[in-house]
């Protein structure tokens, strides 16, 4: 019986298909669902005990109270290790928690500016730039025209690298993108001084 695409679309062959292939993602297959005759079998303590039915090492796995795992599903035969699984699968958690607690993440906080910025408003902006240099993440730095400002961006633009110059000689950080023109905007990305 030939079916169209569209049929098998939209009866939900496309649905189970999905699910199959995220069942099969979900870590090593476990006791039962290892369905090949043959194995190579190794033990919890690392013993090897060769190439032996699948039979065999299910008989062996009960006997010492383990799960069969499959390590290495590639490899001809299958690679299948005697361990308890729930302790397995604990341990691999806790690695992936320490692995992200370790993990550093780096934000990009962004600061605008305007060309007739007053001198206490760049104070602040500047304390905060510094403040995000510091706690080390990046920094967009933009400078905002409207209206009659386009007129005289060059002006706003000097400033800009004025103020981008200061952070720089302040903070030791280094200009990941240099300043360039986007529309109305004038944008430049700073990023944290590497510590020693």
């Amino acid at each position: 019986m030939l079916y169209n695409y569209r049929y098998l679309l939209t009866n939900g062959w496309r649905y189970t298909i999905a699910n199959f292939q995220k069942s099969r993602d979900r870590g090593p297959r476990v006791n039962d669902q290892i369905r090949v005759s043959e194995v190579r079998l190794i033990g919890d303590g690392g013993d090897q005990y060769g190439i032996v039915s699948i039979d065999k090492a299910r008989s062996i796995s009960d006997e010492q109270g383990l799960d069969l795992v499959e390590v290495s599903p590639s490899a001809k035969p299958p690679v299948v290790k005697l361990i308890d699984y729930g302790k397995f699968k604990y341990q691999q958690q806790k690695k992936a928690a320490e692995a992200k607690k370790k993990q550093v993440t780096i934000q990009v906080k962004e600061v605008k500016f305007r060309p007739a910025i007053d001198t206490h408003d760049l104070n602040v902006k500047l304390k905060n730039v510094f403040r995000f240099l510091d706690q080390g993440d990046k920094v967009k730095m933009l400078m905002q025209f409207r209206g009659r400002e386009m007129a005289h961006k060059h002006i706003g633009l000097d400033k800009f690298k004025d103020i981008i110059n200061q952070v720089v000689e302040e903070s030791g950080a280094s200009v990941e993108a240099p300043l360039k023109m986007m529309g109305n905007r004038a944008i430049a990305m700073l990023a944290p001084a590497k510590k020693k």
